[in-house]
């Protein structure tokens, strides 16, 4: 008897994957490609990506995925992506330009909005480009032609619906990160949208995550041979919906250790930053929020190092590697993001004594690339809770960089709590695209359960080797001046 699932599309800042899963929450398929990135060359630093080949691999991967999860009827389909993305349509209908969150064609422009306090205090994030307003900001001004085509503008993870669905729409979790978004008062700002000298026009209707948006297109549902009855449901930010497999409480911290690494708190009210170092957005439910320090592109960088230096293994070997490698041999500093900065260090680099020593060995740099992960999230959570305090005793964590037992050690003794991981934690975003299907189409309740805690160690000895990290990212700063 053919089995019922969930499609859950998951793009990414490095790929796009598409999964296949049961309602209980089993996945049956998993299938993902890089996401192809080009450079725009009229920009200092600008990528983009060409909407309909993204549209073309995710109908691609769906077709794959859904054979080789066997006899399945398709009940729904979500999609969750990278925040800070988006894609611009025509009246027409048609994808013109995609912007991923790694896209700053806005940068030039940024000393242009002088009310930046305001925009704080609005958007509960301080304006740069990395946001979506400066994003349009930067096409509006290099390519006015183009952007005067522009009738509709949505998160990816929108976009995918509205290419499922032929809907239009923005997600609460999404739309806090367009600078354009009230976060308090949960709806568009006027106020916003007029210091950016953007139309509302372009903004499509705010919908809650988890709520049906309409059923699969009928042209989508042959191209796929699944079922035309099949609903497409609103999903949301990816480290929103990673938060929503845990299932935590208020006032628990998460760790979201995927591309980047959001360090996040839980909270009921409207939390901001009086120094303006944190971010505040809307959590996928209808009250909570979540305060957010991010360290930047640390995922990335331990993604790239392991393809140079163990390209033929997988994850065991290196954590086995990494069990021989002393502390000290090597300290990495590698443009992780720091909350009282304003953007990343672009110069980093490997500190080692020389002549080279004998010890050295491939592990002791995928060693430094983990402990430079760590320390970018110790300092982070120390900015995060000196706004909002947090005194459990532990810390949740998923994310695909969760997977290192070694990551999750040198946490736990940098922290001084217990780091904590759910059945969920591997492949978080994709389990809360299933969780909130389950609650738009009355499936069942599913909890997750404990898998795993770390217990800390020796913090003493840490906090030491902490203060040597953070003397070897002053020298890059130095070098970047």
């Amino acid at each position: 008897m053919a089995q019922s699932v969930y499609l859950v599309v998951d793009i990414g800042t490095g790929n796009a994957r598409v999964a296949v899963s049961t309602t209980t929450g089993q996945i049956l398929s998993i299938k993902r490609e890089n996401v192809n990135y080009v450079a725009d060359t009229n920009y200092e630093e600008s990528i983009y990506f060409e909407p309909e080949e993204l549209w073309h691999q995710i109908v691609s991967l769906s077709r794959e995925a859904l054979l080789e999860a066997g006899d399945v009827v398709v009940k729904a389909i979500t999609a969750t992506s990278q925040r800070e993305g988006i894609v611009v349509v025509n009246e027409s209908g048609n994808s013109l330009l995609g912007m991923p969150n790694i896209d700053h064609r806005g940068r030039n422009w940024e000393n242009d909005l002088l009310d930046k306090d305001f925009v704080y205090q609005m958007s509960g994030r301080f304006p740069t480009s990395l946001f979506s307003a400066f994003k349009l900001v930067g096409l509006r001004e290099v390519y006015p032609e183009l952007f005067d085509q522009v009738a509709t503008v949505m998160s990816i993870s929108d976009w995918i619906q509205y290419k499922f669905s032929g809907a239009a729409c923005y997600e609460h979790s999404q739309a806090s990160e367009t600078l354009l978004y009230s976060v308090q008062d949960k709806c568009w700002s006027s106020e916003l949208l007029s210091l950016f000298d953007l139309s509302p026009n372009i903004l499509p209707e705010l919908k809650n995550s988890g709520t049906i948006l309409g059923k699969i297109r009928n042209d989508i549902a042959i191209l796929l041979d699944v079922s035309k009855e099949a609903q497409v449901v609103v999903g949301g930010a990816d480290t929103q919906l990673a938060i929503r497999s845990m299932e935590p409480s208020s006032n628990d911290v998460i760790v979201v250790s995927g591309t980047t690494t959001p360090i996040i708190k839980l909270v009921n009210t409207f939390e901001k930053d009086k120094e303006q170092r944190t971010w505040t957005s809307r959590y996928i439910d209808e009250d909570n929020f979540i305060l957010e320090a991010n360290a930047g592109v640390t995922g990335l960088n331990y993604q790239r190092l392991k393809e140079i230096f163990y390209p033929n293994e997988g994850y065991d070997i290196i954590e086995k590697e990494l069990e021989e490698t002393g502390y000290s041999q090597c300290i990495a500093s590698l443009g992780s993001l720091i909350a009282d900065e304003d953007r990343p260090l672009t110069k980093g680099g490997f500190i080692f004594n020389a002549p080279v020593s004998h010890q050295l060995t491939r592990g002791s740099f995928v060693f430094s690339v983990l402990w430079d992960i760590a320390c970018s999230i110790y300092e982070n959570y120390k900015f995060l809770t000196d706004v909002s305090p947090h005194q459990e005793p532990y810390i949740w964590a998923c994310g695909g960089g969760m997977e290192s037992k070694k990551l999750r050690q040198f946490l736990a003794n940098l922290l001084g709590k217990r780091i904590r991981i759910m059945d969920t934690y591997r492949q978080a975003s994709v389990l809360g695209g299933v969780y909130i299907c389950n609650e738009a189409l009355n499936g069942p309740k599913l909890k997750p359960y404990l898998l795993e805690e770390t217990i800390p160690e020796e913090h003493e000895k840490f906090e030491k080797l902490y203060l040597e990290w953070k003397n070897a990212r002053k020298t890059f700063k130095h070098i970047e001046v």
